[in-house]
């Protein structure tokens, strides 16, 4: 190479040298702006992060820090939940859905339920004149004197039924022992195939209690004497079946028929006892022993007391008890003000409504109608006849019933969907809390799906106690029956689906003579409900629940127990219930 080529060439690689370190600086440059760029987005990504875990926390924290009803209840709604695997793993079915057009135009009603002022009182009783009417049959007598110990015998009963059928034959037990001048034994319970239960009184009432409270007006006692325990009473012609005695029956009827037996024989058993005494023809100081035996006389044991008592307070989210009513249920039995973790004693109680769901499998083939569920419903309820109610069932072999009559005469229970309607016309809104009372819903998660699709907030006694809680009364219908009644007696709001339900009964009366005119029962015409819902394809949603109001307001109308109705649901009689006047004074 010459001097010039190298000369060129040294420039040329100098050249080289000093562009590629320049190029070296500004690849540093730009690896350091590149690095300062992945240093910002990271910063970046980790302030959003932050902010998102931030957030999460907040949210989790509001959780935790709000509470649905309390940490009792939220427990995932474990019963009603329980119930709905259970039958989707049973069968899978799309939910059952009769009225589609009117459920629609619900659910879109109880969204906007409670953001305007409302006609209808959904939380108290509209008709002031309910508060005037005072309960009356309590004993006035406080010494120990007792009946005339010269009794013409002894009185048995064998009660059928479940819990309230039973509750309604103790005290019709002791109007006719008053009536024959007999000495009561204290009531048995009959096992029932549907019911299952092997409860007895002592079970479910306090038994010294029942005895002393009513000592001065019907001699009561344990036992048979011992005399008496060994006689053959279908041999000697002293068992008295329901088949003997007419149905809600005058008292001259026992007086004819049943007292010469107990005279003869010195004891009368009574098997079955359903409804055999009736109402308009007792003499007010007999209907009045009635109302003092159901109104008063009967407390659950002590055991339902406390486990009652601890449902309602949780219910509403408070520790101590609010009513009249709640003495009458509890007595002593009411738990300390730290019943429960987390309950807010010092908030305002939280409203809410019981709703007695009476669409059990046995309500539902008793009553002969038909609920969409197609040939397949038809052929499980008919078995379902065969084995509990034969002679049902044999009747329907000679005779045609229409389950499209059945329903226009309202002899059909409200389905869950009906009564979520009910409910949604009334104006009670998506939030509102219901308590659920009734057993296995007929159908299972399919028939309760619209219901809980209108009111998500639904929970039944197994939600709010835990299962240790509820475990002395497991495989005891009667007594799971009676924290049902406990905890529809104490709610704010009572709902009815079905009137010839005893539960539903017995709590309507237990309210209206408890209640002091601040215990609302909301209860549907099923014969004019169903005119309404047969008219779904065209009624409007105001025209529905225009009706449905004005259904549910006429039987809030206050007016004395009308002629031919029972007392333990319409306690407004001479007797039972004295009416207050202006002046102070009371008269019927």
């Amino acid at each position: 190479m010459d001097g010039g080529g190298w000369e060129a060439g040294r420039v040329g690689a100098t050249n080289i040298g000093r562009l590629r370190q320049q190029q070296g600086k500004q690849q540093a440059a730009r690896g350091g702006a590149v690095t300062a760029w992945h240093l910002r987005v990271f910063a970046a990504v980790v302030g959003v992060m932050g902010c998102l875990l931030l957030a999460a926390s907040l949210a989790m924290s509001a959780v935790h820090q709000v509470q649905f009803r309390n940490a009792a209840i939220s427990r995932n709604f474990r019963g009603l939940q329980k119930e709905l695997k259970q039958n989707i793993v049973r069968k899978e079915q799309a939910e059952q859905i009769m009225h589609g057009r009117l459920l629609q135009m619900a659910t879109s009603a109880v969204t906007k339920n409670g953001s305007e002022t409302e006609d209808f009182a959904l939380w108290e009783e509209p008709y002031k004149q309910a508060r005037k009417w005072k309960p009356c049959a309590a004993k006035h007598s406080l010494d120990d004197e007792e009946p005339d110990e010269n009794s013409n015998g002894f009185i048995l009963i064998s009660a059928n039924g479940g819990l309230n059928q039973q509750r309604v034959a103790v005290c019709n037990a002791v109007v006719v022992a008053a009536l024959l001048n007999a000495t009561l034994v204290l009531p048995r319970f009959l096992y029932s195939s549907v019911w299952k239960d092997t409860s007895q009184f002592g079970d479910i009432y306090q038994e010294d209690y029942f005895i002393n409270y009513m000592k001065n007006d019907v001699r009561i006692v344990k036992e048979l004497p011992s005399h008496l325990q060994s006689l053959d009473l279908v041999a000697i012609g002293s068992q008295v079946t329901d088949m003997e005695i007419s149905k809600e029956a005058d008292p001259s009827e026992f007086v004819k028929s049943v007292l010469p037996i107990l005279q003869q024989n010195r004891v009368v058993h009574f098997l079955g006892f359903g409804n055999r005494l009736g109402f308009d023809s007792v003499p007010v100081h007999l209907q009045s022993l009635r109302c003092r035996c159901n109104f008063h006389a009967l407390k659950f044991v002590p055991e339902l007391q406390k486990a009652g008592s601890l449902l309602v307070q949780r219910l509403r989210r408070v520790s101590a008890m609010q009513t009249e009513m709640d003495k009458q249920l509890f007595g002593n039995n009411m738990l300390d003000p730290g019943f429960a973790e987390n309950h807010d004693a010092a908030g305002a109680p939280n409203k809410y409504l019981a709703l007695h769901m009476r669409f059990e499998q046995d309500m539902v083939a008793y009553s002969l109608c038909e609920f969409g569920g197609g040939e397949e419903e038809r052929r499980e309820l008919q078995a379902y006849r065969e084995k509990h109610f034969p002679l049902l069932a044999m009747r329907l072999r000679n005779t045609t019933v229409s389950p499209e009559e059945q329903r226009s005469l309202g002899r059909c229970p409200l389905t869950p969907e009906e009564a979520g309607l009910v409910l949604s016309a009334l104006g009670y809104d998506r939030r509102t809390f219901i308590y659920v009372a009734g057993s296995q819903i007929y159908g299972g998660a399919p028939r309760l799906r619209p219901l809980t699709r209108l009111y998500p907030n639904l929970v039944t006694k197994e939600d709010v106690l835990t299962a240790d809680e509820l475990a002395p009364f497991r495989n005891f219908s009667s007594r799971l029956a009676a924290l049902d009644f406990i905890a529809c007696a104490s709610s704010d709001v009572f709902a009815v689906t079905d009137s010839g339900s005893q539960l539903s009964s017995l709590v309507s009366g237990f309210r209206i003579y408890h209640g002091r005119g601040r215990a609302p029962t909301l209860h549907p015409n099923r014969k004019r409900y169903a005119q309404f819902l047969s008219e779904e394809g065209s009624i409007a949603w105001s025209v529905f629940q225009k009706r449905v109001r004005q259904m549910v307001e006429e039987y809030k109308r206050v007016s004395p127990r009308p002629r031919g109705r029972s007392v333990y649901r319409q306690p407004r009689t001479p007797g039972c219930m004295c009416r207050a006047g202006g002046d102070g004074s009371v008269d019927f």
